[in-house]
């Protein structure tokens, strides 16, 4: 009888352990059916700490040291982090759901993907021991895996759901040119000619403190760079530049650019001090080949706007979602389990 007892109890632990799943796997919420665990939440919540803390401390004026007890308005510090890390859970289970219906992942559980990790580690590390080239970082913490698997992911569902007509985020031609239409100005950087007046002065050694400012009421006076006269040791030039973008380009190019594309058909720009000079630029012609800017741009602008349909998408799938929340257990997490 005591035999039968003891076997009894046994298997009522046993059957409680496999139902909660140990505390660390106990379930705390679920997501259109699906499990959220215990340490799924505290991961998410030790993720988002540092940036919840900045968030809350501005906000309500927390004295330090902080603490996670604090009262921010109705809630506490820590529940407000509880629900940031619930929100995530959903939007990024919207990208491991969306995963698993196009056959990128067999699993969206927390448990799974950490012992994807594992193995992946463990893959490296014998990769490594084997004298075989391993090409980014060799032992992932959980952070750096789970960001660099969601990455992979939305990065492949992008390619994937963008290919064909009817796609949900399939980009179509007329779009693009929708898209160039409504601002050609920041698609235009590769095809645009610049014609510019320079004005070089230097500085002479032991030059008075008030030299630039007096350089500067002169330039003001004066209107156009070629109208600047009494200043010794100034040369002026004129030059065109155009079609390279700042993709590339040496630091003079790109500075170059910066300063002319700010610039209206005959402004003078700030000067820009260097070594021992003084430069003015004056923008004196600008032509923009937009059967040029739209060519080259075409393929960046139909990536952004897969980007914008991607976003949309993803946040009306997580939107969708229906979560529940089991409140004793998020309850029963406290600060010394974040802090852990």
């Amino acid at each position: 009888m005591l035999t039968g007892a003891v076997l009894a109890l046994v298997a009522v632990v046993v059957v409680a352990v496999t139902t909660t799943g140990g505390r660390d796997g106990e379930q705390v919420a679920t997501l259109d059916g699906r499990p959220v665990t215990r340490d799924e939440l505290l991961f998410h919540m030790g993720r988002l700490a540092p940036t919840v803390q900045n968030e809350l401390t501005t906000t309500y004026h927390l004295a330090s040291p902080f603490s996670w007890n604090a009262k921010t308005g109705a809630k506490s510090a820590l529940q407000r982090l509880e629900t940031s890390a619930l929100d995530e859970i959903r939007e990024d289970r919207a990208t491991l759901v969306l995963a698993q219906d196009h056959g990128l992942v067999d699993s969206v559980d927390f448990a799974d993907l950490t012992a994807e990790r594992t193995e992946e580690n463990e893959a490296r590390a014998q990769a490594v021991e084997a004298g075989q080239t391993v090409y980014g970082v060799t032992d992932f913490s959980l952070e750096e895996y789970y960001t660099h698997r969601l990455t992979e992911l939305a990065t492949k569902l992008k390619d994937l759901l963008s290919k064909d007509a009817g796609d949900p985020l399939h980009v179509t031609d007329a779009e693009v040119r929708k898209a160039f239409d409504a601002d050609p100005d920041s698609w235009s950087a590769n095809a645009t000619t610049y014609a510019y007046t320079q004005l070089v002065v230097q500085v002479p050694d032991g030059a008075p403190a008030g030299f630039a400012a007096a350089l500067q009421r002169r330039v003001d006076a004066a209107g156009h760079l070629a109208d600047v006269t009494g200043v010794a040791d100034a040369k002026l030039t004129t030059a065109t530049y155009g079609g390279s973008g700042t993709t590339g380009l040496s630091t003079h190019d790109q500075d170059l650019v910066s300063v002319l594309g700010e610039l209206d058909r005959g402004e003078v720009s700030a000067p820009v001090k260097g070594t021992g000079q003084i430069t003015y630029y004056q923008l004196d012609s600008v032509k923009t080949d937009t059967d040029k800017a739209f060519t080259e741009y075409s393929q960046r602008i139909r990536q952004s706007l897969v980007e914008k349909k991607y976003a949309t998408y993803l946040q009306r799938r997580a939107d969708d979602a229906s979560m529940h929340v089991d409140s004793s257990a998020v309850a029963a997490i406290n600060a010394k389990d974040v802090q852990q």
